[in-house]
């Protein structure tokens, strides 16, 4: 049974919608080490159907030699939690059905390694509350969006995290590892 960790990009006030506002930060290497040390020990990637339908067109036609993340996400597992999709033409995909915890603890403990979860806030939100993350990743970008999604609602339950890990990089942003606490 492996964990399910996730993987954001936020701004500084807690905003997580499309990252196209990194671009102007660049992509420092040691990110890619980072978030390589995720889906590295990860057997499958869960998504939501959003996320799901931005990652298809921009990951699916990728190589190695393009981007080292593509055999990643082209080679592996794909679970896809959605009501209204229903025939996914990403190869390795899968639709496991809308939102039910006890599907995605069973995909969970189906897997030899963790779920890697990219985006999805949707998702993320409704196992945050269901106590189904075992990591998050944030990498922290030094601007404010203002509005937005944010990773947790102004309803969301108070929690508390132990931090695991914690980096800064040259372009500015800061990368932090936590835990759930129980």
């Amino acid at each position: 049974m492996g964990e399910i960790h996730v993987h954001e990009f936020m701004s500084l006030d807690g905003v997580v919608d499309a990252p196209t506002w990194t671009f102007d930060y660049g992509f420092d290497p040691r990110m890619g080490e980072d978030i390589g040390a995720v889906t590295a020990r990860s057997a499958g990637i869960l998504l939501g159907r959003v996320t799901f339908e931005m990652f298809e067109p921009a990951w699916s036609t990728r190589t190695a030699e393009d981007d080292p993340g593509a055999p990643f996400f082209n080679d592996t597992m794909k679970y896809v939690v959605s009501g209204t999709l229903s025939d996914p033409t990403w190869r390795n995909s899968t639709v496991v059905g809308g939102y039910d915890p006890d599907t995605i603890r069973g995909v969970k403990d189906e897997l030899d390694g963790d779920l890697y979860v990219s985006g999805s806030i949707t998702l993320v939100r409704a196992m945050l509350a269901d106590g189904l993350i075992d990591g998050l990743h944030l990498f922290v970008y030094p601007l404010t969006r203002g509005e937005g999604p944010r990773l947790f609602p102004d309803d969301a339950d108070p929690r508390k995290f132990s931090r695991e890990a914690a980096a800064t990089y040259d372009n500015g942003v800061v990368y932090l590892n936590y835990r759930p606490q129980s």
